[in-house]
């Protein structure tokens, strides 16, 4: 690994939520860590996917009933997603809606999409990986922006399922 993939590392760590990555190749090993303000534990194995706990929540929100809280924190009314099913990211990397910035993109809204048609890309380390859809149905909404960093198992389009 040279030092301009470290620093593309650094850059995409600091934007997002991952306190601490520890990379190991032959005979090399990288560990970065942000600062502690942010509440998350990360665990990774080899050959495994790494898995993000959530942001514990404060005492006085989690026992607060929603109807206690200033209509200005109140959450607004979502719309109906019981029959949406929700692709998420399978690893941390850079989405990317299309091959390249003069193709058409994988999936929009509206489009149909089926099992093993590519839906996006996430590069990771240099590496472009093409994301395959594994259900069929309409994608309904893009959760994510092109070009942004995602982390694993981050929600990235919403489908109805055919």
């Amino acid at each position: 690994m040279d030092f301009k993939h470290i620093q593309e590392l650094i850059k995409v760590i600091n934007k997002s939520n991952i306190g601490e990555i520890s990379i190991e190749e032959k005979d090399f090993k990288i560990t970065i860590k942000q600062k502690e303000d942010q509440v998350q534990t990360v665990f990774a194995a080899p050959a495994a996917p790494v898995y993000a706990a959530a942001p514990a929540v404060p005492q006085q929100l989690a026992a607060a009933p929603a109807a206690a809280l200033p209509a200005a924190e109140a959450a607004p009314a979502a719309p109906k997603t019981d029959n949406l099913i929700t692709i998420k990211s399978p690893m941390i990397g850079t989405f990317y809606r299309r091959a390249s910035p003069d193709k058409p993109l994988f999936a929009e809204v509206g489009t149909e999409i089926a099992p093993g048609k590519v839906i996006c890309i996430i590069e990771a380390m240099k590496l472009f990986n093409e994301i395959e859809s594994e259900i069929s149905g309409k994608v309904v909404k893009v959760l994510v922006d092109d070009a942004s960093p995602v982390e694993y198992d981050q929600p990235l389009f919403l489908v109805e399922p055919a």
